[in-house]
């Protein structure tokens, strides 16, 4: 599909660029603390919310090319102020920055990380009630009024969500099953990628093996590897670049982001029926990014009216249509479910939110464990 005349085109995939390989090595470099439990206690309280006024300019911290450049540009024309944008390429690289002690007026973690940045004290409360626009994400029956990350949601907004399954090439291969195992697909043999991040890696092999997707059980990680280790038979390589590598004709299956999927079918590609997607019946991860402040942060009360401006559901459609991903903006709803209508699977409901198969911070042992079958795995 041609892209229409004036239409803004991200880069591929944020997290294609970004994410691949960097979990394994940062997360043995950092702290012990930098991986704890989901379940444990809170120790840290939570700073009081500012109010949403404009009170300085805004210090914005995000992956790169993750809003749509006309939504950004106009914020600072309606409210007189800048954005000055920094951009982390992992979430270990984002909690070092914000732990070193630097400033940024709003940040957006995934939810794993909303977790310990809320316990540690390193995130202010937000009070709905300052938002104008609050009732398009809180609204009655919301997922998101009491997420299992954020208690309330105490000290977040929510995002995007998105969730991972298996895109292909329908003119290259016919015998798809709706599972997992399609990524040993005999046809696509040599033509197969794995998205290179060790939560998607091991989460994938664990649900085809019945598996809690963040195992740090020994004998369950020791199936794990050896069933990745069969795949690699089939492999071309591991690879975050999903995109790239679907488009480029080098990936025939390909583990893959729905966002990815979208923005590739969408806009990148001539004959969007040579492609498809699947969310394999043995269950998906799902994932979402939120909105935080951080205590730190000089100027909360712009952060506030930022936040408050991305939740307008025109501001939202722009950036659904930028992304591919969706914004859980209930009036923004519509324009995902036009970009997705021949790709369903792509589509994250409520009862996809609900399920178990999230990524949660885990112990420091665990993930040692964790990575180090990733390593064995990479290195077979």
């Amino acid at each position: 599909m041609i892209p229409s005349a004036g239409l803004e085109l991200p880069r591929p995939s944020r997290r294609g660029l970004l994410t691949g390989g960097l979990a394994l090595g940062a997360s043995l470099t950092l702290p012990g603390c930098a991986y704890i439990r989901d379940d444990a206690s809170t120790d840290a309280p939570l700073p009081e919310s500012a109010k949403a006024e404009i009170d300085g300019d805004l210090v914005y911290f995000n992956w790169a090319d993750y809003l749509a450049p006309t939504v950004v540009k106009g914020f600072q024309e309606e409210y007189g102020v800048k954005v000055i944008e920094s951009n982390y390429d992992s979430m270990e690289g984002m909690y070092a920055k914000l732990a070193a002690g630097n400033e940024y007026d709003i940040v957006f973690p995934i939810a794993k990380w909303v977790v310990k940045l809320k316990r540690e004290g390193k995130i202010r409360a937000i009070d709905p009630a300052q938002l104008g626009n609050a009732e398009q994400v809180f609204y009655s029956g919301s997922y998101f009024n009491d997420p299992w990350y954020d208690e309330g949601s105490a000290a977040s907004v929510p995002f995007t969500v998105y969730k991972t399954g298996i895109g292909w090439r329908t003119d290259k291969v016919s015998s798809m099953t709706g599972s997992w195992r399609d990524l040993w697909n005999d046809e696509a043999r040599g033509h197969v990628f794995t998205l290179d991040d060790q939560d998607e890696a091991l989460g994938m092999a664990a649900l085809l093996l019945g598996y809690d997707v963040n195992t740090a059980d020994s004998s369950e990680l020791s199936d794990i590897k050896d069933l990745l280790i069969s795949q690699k038979e089939y492999l071309r390589a591991y690879s975050s670049d999903d995109v790239n590598n679907m488009v480029g004709g080098d990936a025939w299956v390909h583990h893959m982001w729905s966002g990815d999927y979208l923005y590739l079918r969408n806009w990148l590609v001539d004959d969007p029926t040579m492609y498809d997607f699947e969310a394999p019946s043995e269950g998906c991860p799902i994932n979402s990014d939120a909105y935080v402040i951080p205590t730190n942060a000089r100027h909360p009360g712009t952060a506030m009216v930022f936040i408050d401006y991305l939740l307008r559901p025109e501001n939202a459609i722009k950036n659904t249509k930028y992304l591919s991903y969706p914004f859980p903006v209930k009036d923004a709803l519509p324009a995902f479910a036009e970009l997705a209508k021949d790709a369903p699977a792509c589509n994250v409901e409520i009862s996809d939110l609900e399920n178990e198969n999230v990524f949660r911070l885990l112990g420091t042992d665990e993930v040692q464990r964790r990575a180090a079958v990733w390593t064995e795995v990479k290195a077979s």
